[in-house]
């Protein structure tokens, strides 16, 4: 990728700020590995938590958030498998011919010639576990085990009846270690014992894990318990009341996994890192989906102030909720530097002390930018949905929407001022849009030969 030596040409940013913090960051060898837990939520929305002033009660997210390094610009994809694909493998999403979820009878799957995450942890000694959401592969040969995960439990689709368990079309989803198996209980539930037990099996001072806990909530369908739906009644619109006690649930569970962290003695040296995978959801009309069994939902998510929802590259759908939490390194605040759903790979191999990065990767190690200071990040974040795609140089970012029939259509905004992406400088800014779209076809060229082939020119 284009590093920033070569765009402060374009754009006059500063670059000694970032070597200073970065060759500091790569100097500093640890002395005891870190253990991961990764909590994932499902399609939850830049407004949906009352660290960012919503309705709906997340206290246990807000503590961890307010203890911990809250990312205020952090970037993922528009949908949930380019999202995940990218995260395990520190690669654009994009490269490996997935750029929308993985659906239905599709033999798409993460590819086996990159390396992953949990794979390049396992040489490191590390435990591997995946309890929840894959949505990489959707064949039991082609699940988390396939990938480096010594332990999985949850489902292969992108959701699921959240009581029977079953994918929207009645395949069946819910596994353990790649056999189907069936069994009763709120998804929520089950995701959260199963994390708790597995914590449970760790000791101070047995090899580290790797725990990623990726949760259904608060994807539709909506299937709450009355518990916490009278918690809601204040809100009127039954989908949202629904959405909200789909939060406050999994919030719920979280807290237990914490609980059982701290009685372990593990929170000191555990990286808790939190987002959501994409951006909110607006609404859900099915049709045929689990035989008309649900309702729609008119109400779901909310990104506000953002701009969007998921499916698009507007803000709203891939500028999320994140925060991280290490009480050994790092130091509680708020950062608005740019980071990415791409950088942690390589970040968390780093703080793992591997001698190699895999060639695969292309991410950055962001331990420089994990901090308040205000720092310009080293790469350009680019960013390919099956609708758009877009690339940002902070503050300046640029959305293209292709269309089959007729001329691409260009968006150029400065989102340090305008986060709601409201007014279109592509015509005052000219030469920007032309720095960016350079950079923005550079990257396109090097996505998959099949994507690049089948989609709209």
């Amino acid at each position: 990728m284009l590093r920033l030596t070569a765009l402060a040409l374009l754009f006059g940013l500063t670059t000694s700020c970032k070597k200073s913090n970065e060759k500091d960051a790569e100097a500093t060898p640890l002395t005891e590995k870190p253990n991961f837990l990764i909590i994932i939520a499902d399609d939850a929305g830049w407004n949906d938590f009352s660290f960012h002033g919503s309705e709906i009660e997340t206290p246990t997210l807000d503590s961890l958030a307010q203890n911990g390094l809250i990312l205020e610009r952090f970037y993922t994809y528009p949908t949930c498998s380019p999202a995940r694909a990218s995260f395990l493998t520190g690669k654009p999403a994009s490269r490996m011919g997935i750029v929308a979820p993985i659906s239905d009878k599709s033999e798409l799957k993460l590819p086996d010639n990159i390396t992953t995450l949990p794979q390049a942890l396992k040489k490191l000694n590390y435990q591997t576990a995946l309890i929840g959401k894959w949505h990489l592969g959707l064949k039991p040969e082609n699940g988390p085990k396939a990938y480096g995960f010594d332990y999985s439990y949850g489902f292969l689709h992108g959701q699921l009846d959240q009581y029977d368990h079953t994918y929207k079309n009645g395949d069946s989803t819910w596994h353990k270690n790649g056999q189907f198996i069936n069994e009763k209980g709120h998804v929520t539930v089950l995701l959260t014992q199963a994390a708790v037990n597995y914590i449970n099996q760790q000791e101070e001072n047995s090899d580290p894990f790797y725990l990623q806990l990726a949760y259904s909530a608060p994807h539709i369908p909506l299937q709450e318990p009355e518990l916490w739906l009278k918690r809601y009644d204040t809100i009127k619109n039954a989908s949202r009341k629904a959405y909200a006690a789909a939060m406050s649930h999994m919030d719920s569970g979280i807290h237990k996994i914490l609980q059982k962290l701290k009685e372990k003695n593990l929170t000191k040296n555990t990286v808790v890192l939190f987002f959501s995978d994409n951006g909110a959801q607006e609404e859900w009309i099915p049709t045929t989906q689990y035989s008309g069994k649900f309702e729609p939902n008119y109400s779901l998510g909310s990104n506000k102030p953002l701009r969007e929802f998921k499916t698009t590259n507007y803000e709203g759908a891939i500028r999320v909720p994140a925060f991280i939490s290490w009480p050994k390194q790092i130091k509680r605040g708020v950062t608005s530097n740019v980071t990415t759903v791409t950088d942690w790979m390589p970040t968390f191999l780093h703080w793992a002390n591997a001698e190699k990065i895999p060639p695969s990767v292309e991410g950055e190690n962001i331990s420089y930018l994990l901090n308040a200071n205000k720092i310009n990040r080293a790469d350009p974040v680019y960013i390919r949905g099956h609708i758009q795609e877009s690339v940002m140089v902070y503050p300046y970012k640029l959305i293209r929407s292709r269309h089959r029939n007729s001329k691409p259509e260009y968006e150029l905004y400065e989102i340090e001022n305008d986060p709601g992406e409201s007014t279109n400088l592509s015509n005052q800014k000219k030469k920007i849009l032309q720095d960016l779209l350079h950079i923005l076809e550079l990257e396109f060229v090097k996505d998959s030969p099949i994507i690049n082939k089948e989609l709209p020119n």
